[in-house]
C-alpha cells in the first residue's frame, strides 16, 4: 500500500473515531438533561404533596385552637353572666353568645380581652407552629421524596417574605444556597395576621452528582466503548506501522540471505568449473585447495541454512532444550577455539578471564554453544579494526554471568532496545560491509530466556560493546 493510502485512511478513521466521540458525548448531555426535567418533576410532585401535608396538619392545629378559644369565650360569657347577676339582678339576660355580642360593644375591656386571646393564639402560631413539628416536616419531605426514589441528601427551611427571615432550617448549614439555589413553594395564610405567604424552600448538595450516577450505566458503556474504541484504533495504527517495518526487514532479509546465499554458491561453481577444467594442470595441492574452498563453502552454507531453520522453530514455539549438566567455562572455551582463526585473520585475538568459581549448570551444550558463537562471530564481525575480545565470567548470588566485550564499532542508545528483535539490523549508513540476516541476537535472547537467564547490551558509538549474559546455576 502506497504511503499516502495509509496516510489518508489513519486521517479517515481518526475522523470518524472523533465523530462517534461527538456523538456520544452529545448524546450522554441529552440524556442528563432529560434527567434533570425528570428530577425536577419529582420534585415538584413530591412537595406539592408535603405542602398538602402541611396545610392539613394546620387546619387541624387551626380547628383545636378555635375549639380552644370556643371554650374560652363559654367561660368567659358564663364569668360576666355570673357578675352582671351580682352587679345587675336579672336587668340584663345573655340568653345567647349574641346576646353578649351585643352588650360587649358597650365594654370595651372585654372586647379588648377576647381580641387579645386570638393575638396571642396567632403569634404563638407563628413562632412555634413549623419549630414545634420539624421533626414531622422532615418525616414528611423525606417520605414524599423517598417515594419518588429521590434519594440523596436535601436541605430545608421555611422563610417569612414578610420579616426576609428563616423561620426554620433543617440543619442550618446551607442558608445562602437555599435563598439563592433552592425549589420554592408558597405556603397558604393562616388569616388576616398574615399578609404574605410564607416559603418553604428545598435545596439538594448533591443534585447534580444524584442526576449523573442515575446514569451510571450509560456513562460506564459510553467509557468502555471510548476506550475500546481508541485502544482499537491505536493497535490498529501500532499493527499497520509494524507490518510496514516487518515488509520492509523481511524484503531485507530476502535481499541479504540471497546476497550471502549467493557467494558460496558461486563460489563453489567456480571451483567445480576449475576442477572440470581440462586446460588447468591438476596437481594434489591444487586439488586439496579446491576441495578445502567447497568445503568450508558448504559449511557456511550449512551455518546459514542452521540459523534459518532455527528462526522458523522460534517462531513456531517448538524450539526444545535437552538440558545436562555441563560446565559453562568448557562451552565458552570449544567456542572461542572455533572462532579463533577468524579472529587471527583479522589481526586479533580473543582474551578469557574466566573467574567464576562455580560454572555448572543445567543447559543445553548446543544452544549454548551457538549463544556464545553469535557473540564473538558478531564482536569479530562488527569491527573495523583489529578486533580483541574480552570473555570474562563472574559470580552473583546463585547467577553465572559472562560479559563479552568488544573494540568494534558500537550500538546507539535507540538501537540497542531493538537488536534483539527479529530481522532487526543496525544501520551502518553508506558502509556496507557487515552481512547477516538479523536473527543471531534474536536466537541468542531467545536461548538465554529458555535457560531462565537474561541478556543486557551496554554500547557507545565508536567504543564497542559489552554483552551480559546472566545465567542460573542451580
Amino acid at each position: 500500500m502506497k504511503k499516502w493510502a495509509t496516510g489518508f485512511i489513519i486521517v479517515l478513521v481518526t475522523l470518524a473515531t472523533i465523530g462517534l466521540m461527538i456523538i456520544q458525548v452529545y448524546w450522554i448531555k441529552d440524556a442528563v438533561k432529560v434527567k434533570q426535567a425528570l428530577f425536577y418533576r419529582d420534585v415538584n410532585q413530591a412537595m406539592t404533596k408535603v405542602v398538602y401535608g402541611l396545610e392539613k396538619m394546620r387546619l387541624q392545629d387551626q380547628v383545636r385552637h378555635q375549639k380552644k378559644l370556643y371554650r374560652q369565650e363559654q367561660s368567659f360569657l358564663s364569668t360576666f353572666d355570673s357578675l352582671n347577676q351580682i352587679l345587675y339582678g336579672d336587668s340584663v339576660n345573655f340568653s345567647s353568645p349574641a346576646d353578649f355580642n351585643d352588650w360587649i360593644k358597650n365594654s370595651g375591656r372585654v372586647n379588648n380581652a377576647i381580641n387579645q386571646l386570638t393575638l396571642n393564639w396567632a403569634v404563638e402560631e407563628e413562632g412555634n407552629f413549623y419549630y414545634n413539628r420539624k421533626a414531622k416536616i422532615d418525616s414528611l419531605i423525606t417520605k414524599e421524596l423517598r417515594l419518588k426514589q429521590i434519594n440523596t441528601r436535601f436541605e430545608y427551611g421555611i422563610y417569612n417574605p414578610a420579616t426576609h427571615s428563616m423561620i426554620l432550617q433543617r440543619t442550618g448549614k446551607f442558608p445562602e444556597k437555599l435563598l439563592n439555589e433552592s425549589y420554592v413553594y408558597n405556603l397558604s395564610t393562616l388569616g388576616s395576621f398574615y399578609s404574605f405567604p410564607k416559603k418553604l424552600l428545598i435545596y439538594f448538595p448533591n443534585e447534580q452528582k444524584f442526576i449523573v450516577s442515575q446514569l451510571w450505566r450509560l456513562l460506564v458503556i459510553s467509557i468502555f466503548l471510548f476506550t475500546v474504541i481508541i485502544f482499537s484504533f491505536s493497535f490498529s495504527i501500532y499493527i499497520i506501522k509494524r507490518q510496514k517495518r516487518l515488509s520492509v526487514m523481511k524484503n531485507d532479509f530476502i535481499n541479504n540471505m540471497t546476497h550471502e546465499f549467493k557467494t558460496p554458491i558461486s563460489t563453489i561453481a567456480l571451483a567445480c568449473e576449475a576442477l572440470k577444467d581440462k586446460d588447468i594442470q591438476k596437481s594434489e595441492p591444487v586439488y586439496n585447495s579446491y576441495i578445502n574452498v567447497i568445503n568450508e563453502e558448504n559449511k557456511r552454507l550449512g551455518t546459514m541454512a542452521e540459523q534459518i531453520l532455527q528462526s522458523a522453530v522460534m517462531d513456531k514455539g517448538q524450539l526444545k532444550m535437552k538440558k545436562v549438566k555441563l560446565d559453562m567455562h568448557t562451552v565458552i572455551q570449544n567456542a572461542v577455539n572455533s572462532k579463533q582463526i577468524v579472529a587471527k585473520e583479522k589481526g586479533g585475538s580473543i582474551e578469557l578471564q574466566l573467574k567464576a568459581t562455580k560454572s555448572e549448570l543445567l543447559g543445553d551444550r548446543i544452544h549454548l554453544t551457538n549463544l556464545m558463537t553469535n557473540l564473538i562471530d558478531n564482536a569479530l564481525k562488527y569491527n573495523l579494526n583489529k578486533p580483541h575480545l574480552i570473555i570474562n565470567t563472574v559470580n552473583r548470588n546463585d547467577s553465572l554471568l559472562i560479559r563479552v566485550q568488544d573494540n568494534g564499532i558500537g550500538i546507539s542508545k535507540p538501537n540497542q532496545k531493538k537488536i534483539f528483535e527479529k530481522l532487526y539490523r543496525v544501520p551502518t549508513g553508506n558502509v556496507h560491509d557487515f552481512k547477516g540476516f538479523g536473527l543471531g541476537l534474536n536466537y541468542v535472547k531467545a536461548t538465554a530466556e529458555m535457560h531462565h537467564g537474561t541478556i543486557t547490551v551496554d554500547s557507545e558509538p565508536g567504543k564497542g560493546s559489552t554483552f551480559t549474559i546472566q545465567l542460573p546455576i542451580n
